[in-house]
């Protein structure tokens, strides 16, 4: 199990966090074939079946480079038909939520960011919330305003699969985006300084959390760390001390064993532990 330490939970518990979900989130979920969310590997490589020649591709999928093989994908595919593969996989098959989705709801952060195109959390969120929570897109322009109230939202950093033009999945979108919503971007930055971020089944690949990551880490060298929660031997054990030095990070690790249950598990004890945390807080009057 995960060791949750004691600032994260009160962090959590006086809601000063932000659950930041990736795509290893909606993996867990499956529609009512079994079939699981593809991660961004897996997504890519099975789009570029019947582009030829596509070693290039697979040479940028190797590499990592995602953005730049999604921008190539898409040139190849057309518009009509990149659209077709991406409804195919983020929406058509009617994925079910999983015990980890509600393991983070009730954490009961009152901000939960996601990369995510799917609407997995979203909807499990706010059918057990009767509709109370607001879903946010990076292009809205009113972001800044839900932040500012009391209440809860979940921000779309690249877009849903409910409006494909505007999801953020190849280099120029991302180029784009950083120009035409910049406004977004400077909220992303505010909320980086001014709350612990929680990041769960992401990626270090995604170059809106490795860019604000190192800005961060930079501007406010003593400032405290952020969580990066990844299945042990993800990374060398001496490359992860250089990363937690370099970008303010505190790694927390787990068995990716069986479908990453003690993920799963974790989270679970840890709703326990914050809710005992508020407990004590209410008693004691220390909010």
């Amino acid at each position: 199990m995960i060791q949750w330490p004691n600032e994260l939970v009160e962090d959590i518990a006086r809601r000063k966090s932000i659950i930041f979900l990736g795509a290893g989130v909606s993996m867990n979920s499956t529609n009512a074939a079994g079939r699981r969310p593809k991660s961004w590997n897996a997504f890519l490589t099975d789009a570029i079946v019947n582009i030829r020649p596509n070693q290039h591709i697979k040479s940028l999928i190797k590499r990592n480079d995602y953005l730049t093989a999604c921008e190539i994908v898409k040139k190849e595919l057309g518009r009509e038909g990149f659209t077709t593969i991406v409804l195919d996989e983020y929406l058509t098959p009617g994925y079910i939520h999983a015990p980890i989705h509600d393991s983070i709801y009730r954490l009961d952060s009152r901000i939960v960011m996601s990369p995510n195109f799917d609407k997995i959390y979203e909807t499990r969120a706010n059918a057990i919330a009767n509709g109370t929570i607001q879903v946010k897109n990076y292009y809205d322009n009113d972001v800044a305003e839900s932040i500012r109230r009391s209440n809860r939202v979940i921000i779309k950093a690249h877009g849903s699969i409910d409006q494909t033009d505007k999801m953020i999945f190849s280099r120029t979108e991302y180029s784009n985006a950083k120009i035409e919503n910049r406004n977004f971007y400077s909220i992303f930055e505010a909320l980086i300084i001014t709350n612990s971020f929680i990041f769960i089944g992401c990626g270090l690949n995604d170059p809106d959390v490795r860019l604000l990551l190192e800005d961060y880490s930079q501007k406010f060298k003593c400032a405290r760390n952020h969580y990066f929660i990844i299945p042990k031997k993800t990374i060398h054990a001496a490359e992860m001390a250089v990363i937690e030095n370099a970008l303010n990070l505190k790694f927390l690790t787990y068995s990716r064993d069986n479908h990453h249950q003690e993920l799963s598990d974790s989270l679970a004890a840890l709703d326990t532990i914050v809710d005992l945390k508020r407990d004590e807080l209410s008693r004691n009057m220390n909010w």
